[in-house]
């Protein structure tokens, strides 16, 4: 057998509550495929802090210039306010890394285009944490519906009825769209479409409404919107901060069977159930059935799949194209729900106010000039 790749020399850049809680159990998972070389941090304190958990030889900078000049890092750990994502993850390109960034990768599907310049430009890739397709469980299910043994996918439901007070909302970048982008359908909602996108496939049809019922927010605090997929399904997807009983739903119903995922945060195979059509045989159906092994959806799976990728010498899931589809998707959903009129893949094009921002400048949903 060839010899395993060296470790992957490893940089975080942010180290607050996603990295420490999702980021560094990541990497002490595979430990024997990475290295924690450096983590940057403006906050000297935190940085101090997450030193002291990480590891003493772990090299602390204030500034990501200054480390990837000095480290030289393999690869950046993204997990900063969703502002930065888009200039630190060019910058690491730029410099020769691989990134995984956090959730959203960037706000516009211009700033996208921005990374996917940066990255032709060094040969390295930049993929986006969407830890809900990795596990066993999500695995299983897409290898069920892509290899038609389900069915035709007929109808989908996909629901993020999440909860978020006052306080939540009282930090400064929260709510608004310089600084997050958009609301649940940016900040809380994408797994689980994006998740769906992951099962279904091509979106081609997007039709929506939005709205700020509770939150004194620029962007809204729930939305709703009714999908075609190319291959002919019907969904329908709910984002909501403002739901007191919490839950994150995926349901496709197809031609043999229902495949249902209840969960809140992450699943486990014992999440996913299987409910064959009438006409199924028992036999059968029980082939459906949770897989031998059970992996949770989180960031050490996707951790996992990108470091496979670069030893295959392949783009990593999360990236290119797939990544793009599931930020288009969430411009269209704001397009459609802000004019009113349906939205269809590949529409939103530069010169398109929803390419280079996702209110789209429109007059009740921009926000207000500040002096």
């Amino acid at each position: 057998m060839p010899p395993r790749p060296a470790r992957r020399r490893v940089a975080v850049v942010g180290t607050g509550a996603i990295v420490t809680g999702g980021h560094l159990p990541a990497l002490r998972a595979h430990a024997d495929r990475t290295e924690l070389v450096a983590a940057v941090d403006v906050d000297g304190a935190r940085l101090d802090a997450f030193r002291t958990e990480a590891g003493a030889d772990v090299a602390g900078y204030t500034s990501m210039g200054d480390m990837l000049d000095a480290v030289r890092p393999d690869l950046v750990l993204i997990g900063t306010p969703p502002s930065l994502h888009r200039e630190q993850t060019v910058t690491a390109l730029k410099a020769g890394a691989w990134v995984l960034c956090e959730k959203p990768l960037c706000l516009s599907l211009a700033e996208y285009d921005d990374i996917a310049a940066a990255e032709e430009a060094s040969g390295a890739y930049a993929s986006v944490i969407f830890q809900h397709r990795y596990g066993s469980g999500a695995v299983h299910a897409r290898d069920l519906i892509a290899s038609g043994e389900l069915g035709a996918p007929l109808v989908a439901h996909c629901q993020t009825t999440w909860h978020r007070d006052a306080a939540y909302y009282a930090v400064p970048w929260r709510g608004r769209w310089s600084t997050e982008g958009g609301g649940p359908t940016m900040g809380h909602g994408i797994h689980q479409y994006d998740l769906l996108l992951h099962l279904l496939g091509p979106w081609a049809e997007v039709r929506a409404m939005a709205s700020r019922l509770v939150h004194d927010t620029e962007s809204e605090d729930v939305s709703t919107a009714l999908v075609r997929f190319e291959n002919g399904a019907l969904a329908t997807v709910v984002n909501s901060v403002l739901s007191p009983d919490e839950v994150s739903r995926v349901r496709v119903d197809c031609a043999e069977a229902t495949v249902e995922l209840t969960h809140l945060y992450g699943h486990r195979n014992d999440d996913w159930t299987y409910t064959p059509a009438r006409h199924v045989a028992p036999e059968r159906a029980a082939a459906w059935r949770t897989p031998a092994a059970d992996v949770p959806s989180s960031h050490t799976a996707q951790l996992g799949a990108l470091l496979d990728a670069w030893d295959a010498g392949a783009r990593p899931p999360g990236s290119g194209t797939e990544a793009r589809a599931t930020l288009e998707f969430a411009a269209a959903l704001y397009k459609a729900a802000f004019t009113g009129q349906p939205v269809h893949a590949g529409e939103i094009a530069p010169g398109d106010p929803f390419y280079t921002a996702m209110h789209g400048d429109h007059p009740d949903w921009a926000p207000e000039e500040r002096a």
